[in-house]
């Protein structure tokens, strides 16, 4: 349904997107993972027709984006920011975006009957949506970008800041849009939304894809390492810590989050007593040991460096 094929962007001397590739299929949810200033949101923008892009091509149920409005009209967008008039009433909104996509009388407004059904916002359809609550208006946000049934949805960031009734609402909505055949470009900074919904998930970085896989292919890539929590007493220095651990043979990765010295290491298990060894014979008292097994946050951490919310 969507096909990217060497995206790339530059503002002047900075490369934003550097010659990115990937598909979705219908009925896929795709995750578009990245740290703050990875490119993420560049690349959206191209995809939707909003930004010029520099290189590349990019096909929506095999029509070029360059078509214009046969190709846009398959694409519903739903943006971080909410998109909403918060002086008028939900479907008032709902009429002004449907009559963005030529929609019009009867039509109408059986899709906005439609999508305020699906965000659970029916009996809220005639409230000021300045009256909404944060989740509220992020639901309505989405029901703006389904109304005309898009064959190609792109969610960015669906979820920041609404509380977890609406998040579940808009969890629920996804997979029905999913197994009605949409095709969902999926971007959070929520690393159990990835995990959840995601069939297939692409990691970005400086602009580049640098990885790209179900969860499980992912996971596979660290192969034998594990990551090791390690909890140090109060009066012990956890950056001291972490420079003694970073010297031990096996150890690919010691980072300190959460109050706590998060080690990445090759057979894990195997190497946790030569780092409590290390850790006492430097008289650093340890308190809690959790070794746990590789996930999605472990590969982001060893691709990219850096937490998923940095």
């Amino acid at each position: 349904m969507l096909s990217v094929h060497g995206l790339s962007k530059s503002f002047g001397e900075r490369v934003a997107v550097d010659g990115i590739s990937f598909a979705i299929a219908s009925g896929e949810i795709y995750g578009l993972l990245g740290p703050n200033g990875a490119g993420k949101t560049t690349s959206i923008s191209m995809i939707a027709g909003i930004l010029a892009r520099d290189t590349g091509e990019i096909t929506i149920d095999g029509i070029s984006i360059d078509d214009g409005p046969p190709a846009r009209a398959m694409i519903g967008i739903v943006p971080q920011s909410i998109t909403l008039y918060l002086d008028l009433t939900a479907r008032e909104n709902l009429d002004f975006w449907g009559r963005m996509y030529d929609l019009s009388g009867a039509a109408l407004r059986d899709a906005s009957d439609g999508a305020l059904d699906a965000v659970g916002l029916t009996r809220r359809a005639d409230d000021i949506v300045g009256t909404y609550s944060g989740g509220m208006q992020r639901r309505l946000n989405l029901a703006c970008g389904i109304l005309h049934r898009p064959k190609l949805v792109i969610l960015d960031e669906p979820t920041v800041g609404v509380d977890p009734q609406s998040r579940s609402a808009i969890f629920d909505l996804v997979e029905r849009l999913r197994d009605a055949g949409t095709a969902i470009l999926y971007t959070t900074h929520y690393m159990e939304e990835a995990e959840r919904l995601c069939a297939r998930i692409g990691i970005i970085d400086s602009g580049r894809l640098i990885a790209e896989g179900t969860r499980a292919e992912l996971v596979a890539r660290l192969g034998q390492e594990a990551r090791i929590e390690i909890g140090v007493g109060r009066g012990d220095s956890l950056e001291r810590a972490e420079r003694i651990v970073s010297e031990l043979e096996g150890v690919v990765s010691a980072t300190v989050e959460n109050s706590h010295l998060h080690v990445i290491a090759d057979h894990g298990a195997n190497r946790l007593p030569t780092l409590l060894s290390a850790l006492l014979n430097a008289g650093t008292v340890t308190e809690s040991v959790r070794v746990v097994e590789p996930n999605l946050e472990d590969v982001f951490l060893r691709m990219t460096g850096r937490a998923l919310r940095d």
